[in-house]
């Protein structure tokens, strides 16, 4: 993490030391939230319409802090204190995390998409860490205060920073690139996250590619070559060519082509022509479904770029440790398997979830499902068409719970049987019917945006589980 000294930080962040006598006091990392004081760390005020971190700055530094930003329109507590001086705390945050980069020397690699964006974080950072040194997004620890937070905790030996970047809507994606300016850049997707504030998959492709705002002159834009709204919004953006571009996908226009894959219910394997053009590679990860595939293959993009060998980055792809909740697959002691996918979800991600429920031999397939949040108008229309599009031969069992996860059920049961679908308004009564009805070699699916967490429903079964994975060959 950043260890430097007051002075140092006032130069970097563009602020001015409170009292030039502290210049010399040494700080070893920020933070942001005042209920956990980091010893001899820089606080960092935030403020907002319900609340101002300001009011905890004197707290904090008796707690141990060694400093803090101080915002110049509020006036300035009446003790002397080690505080710099900045317009807008955020701001200098996001200057200091900037410079912080830029000193080390650091290359970045950064990763967005509307589906799928850290499990590729995660993929890449195991690949890269075959043979660099790696820092990498925490979690989705990736917006405007979580990306500059990330980059202050990066050791300074650190050679390749996998930094996250999310969004809500246009503009802030530009900036976090702007910020980190990466050296490649990667899109895993586009799809319906965000509808309810860009209104359309156009315009979630143009906020996307905002990615490349800060990519380097030369700089590689790997993205999903099966998607024309990738291009569209390129063509828009970078005209002249300033970037290189590689797509991978399973069209006859990428440049990575997957050649063939499979999968045996606990991971895929999958092939791609060889680095040096003789032959094809095959790679393993312990992840499920195709989109997880196409995410691997992004992975093994940018590990071409940083040099890696195709050995390596098997290594680093089967090996890999995957976020929380993210397909995450759980043997209970009961006999039944629980894939938990339950951190957030839209239709492009329920669907492909969905598929690899359908592909799953054994027994019953259940799928527990709820609310996809943040879809605008059309949110009813799009919960009946996934319920819809289930037959009899994918999917046994449907459970639903939530307002809109009441129209995945409406729609299941135009060709499921009504045994088949059930809907709930509480999760205690959808717990209740799961621990009754479930048996061995059931496989059930948990998925729902993360405002509906929905994994409570299955926390007990996966507490003390076995998710230990196997791998088939292609």
């Amino acid at each position: 993490m950043i260890e430097t000294t007051l002075e140092h930080i006032a130069e970097l962040c563009g602020g001015t030391l409170a009292d030039p006598s502290a210049g010399q006091t040494k700080v070893r990392g920020v933070f942001t939230d005042s209920r956990s004081v980091l010893t001899g760390g820089l606080f960092v005020p935030l403020t907002g319409e319900r609340f101002d971190g300001h009011a905890y700055v004197e707290e904090t530094l008796r707690a141990g802090a060694a400093g803090a930003l101080w915002q110049a329109d509020r006036a300035l507590p009446g003790a002397s204190a080690p505080l710099i001086i900045v317009e807008d705390t955020y701001a200098a945050l996001q200057r200091l995390a900037a410079a912080y980069l830029a000193e080390g020397q650091v290359k970045v690699v950064a990763v967005t998409g509307s589906n799928g964006k850290t499990t590729t974080k995660d993929l890449v950072a195991s690949v890269l860490s075959q043979r660099y040194r790696v820092h990498k997004t925490d979690g989705n620890f990736n917006n405007h205060i979580g990306l500059p937070l990330t980059v202050l905790s990066m050791p300074r030996e650190t050679e390749i920073a996998v930094l996250e970047m999310g969004m809500s809507g246009r503009g802030e994606i530009e900036l976090l690139s702007q910020l980190a300016r990466p050296d490649v850049a990667v899109i895993t997707n586009i799809g319906d996250a965000h509808l309810l504030q860009l209104g359309s998959r156009e315009e979630i492709a143009r906020a996307k590619l905002e990615i490349t705002a800060g990519l380097r002159d030369g700089g590689l834009l790997v993205c999903h070559g099966d998607e024309p709204l990738v291009d569209l919004a390129l063509s828009e953006r970078e005209p002249g060519g300033r970037i290189r571009l590689l797509r991978f996908g399973l069209g006859e226009r990428c440049e990575l082509r997957l050649s063939r894959m499979s999968g045996d219910g606990s991971g895929m394997a999958f092939a791609v022509p060889s680095a040096g053009g003789q032959g094809e590679s095959v790679f393993h990860i312990p992840l499920l479904g195709q989109h997880n595939v196409m995410n691997a293959m992004a992975a093994l993009a940018v590990g071409r770029q940083f040099g890696l060998t195709d050995e390596q980055i098997a290594a680093g792809l089967a090996g890999a440790r995957i976020s929380g909740m993210r397909f995450e697959r759980h043997v209970t002691p009961g006999g039944w398997i629980v894939l938990n996918d339950a951190y957030n979800a839209s239709p492009t991600s329920m669907r492909a979830a969905l598929s690899v429920l359908a592909d799953m031999k054994g027994g019953r397939r259940i799928a527990v499902l709820a609310d996809m949040l943040e879809l605008g108008p059309q949110e009813a229309a799009l919960h009946f068409e996934i319920g819809a599009e289930l037959t009899p031969d994918q999917i046994d069992v449907v459970l639903t719970y939530g307002e809109l996860g009441k129209h995945i059920a409406d729609g299941a049961r135009r060709s499921l049987p009504a045994e088949a679908v059930h809907s709930f308004q509480d999760k205690m009564s959808l717990k209740a019917y799961l621990n009754q009805e479930v048996r061995p070699g059931d496989i059930v699916l948990v998925k729902a945006s993360r405002g509906m967490k929905l994994e409570e429903v299955v926390n007990d079964w996966i507490r003390n589980t076995d998710s230990s994975v196997g791998l088939r060959e292609v």
